[in-house]
């Protein structure tokens, strides 16, 4: 059977009283402890949720900028591209006229180069022309004679005559 002896009531007094000393020392400070460091972890659950959303906030802000920073690039690139093209359309029609502006100044030299030796060509003919006539008769042409014949053989020329022979 049991037995209560007063072993067992001052046991019991004496627990009972460890008790509360204990939670009056010790259980309040350990749990209002706990009570803070929960609430303490609560507050910086909720500011990295908050700090989380921001980031968040900010990141979608910077791939905004960036997204319009590609984009003015890319139109930059665009128009650099564009002038360049109408800088070198505008070199190329430059170059073109130019070419085209000594092509037809040496056109005109050379025209003007074969009317001078077609001349010359016609001046020596008709001087060889009389000389190789003079032969042939044998007889001796003075220079005016000469001088006379090349000039209406040229006039002929020049009319589309042609030579009376």
């Amino acid at each position: 059977m049991l037995d209560f002896s007063i072993t067992f009531f001052v046991t019991f007094l004496n627990i009972a009283i460890l008790y509360f000393i204990l939670r009056k020392l010790l259980f309040k400070p350990v749990t209002k402890f706990m009570q803070d460091r929960t609430l303490k972890i609560k507050n910086e659950l909720e500011a990295a949720a908050h700090e989380r959303s921001r980031a968040d906030e900010l990141r979608a802000s910077y791939e905004g900028m960036l997204h319009k920073a590609e984009e003015e690039a890319d139109r930059i690139i665009a128009e650099a591209r564009e002038t360049g093209m109408r800088q070198a359309e505008t070199i190329v029609e430059r170059g073109r006229a130019e070419a085209e502006g000594l092509i037809a100044a040496a056109q005109a030299r050379i025209e003007l180069e074969s009317r001078k030796a077609s001349a010359s060509i016609k001046v020596e003919a008709v001087t060889l022309a009389v000389v190789a006539a003079s032969r042939i008769l044998r007889r001796q042409v003075n220079a005016d004679d000469a001088g006379r014949a090349v000039a209406d053989f040229l006039a002929d020329l020049e009319s589309g005559d042609g030579p009376a022979i």
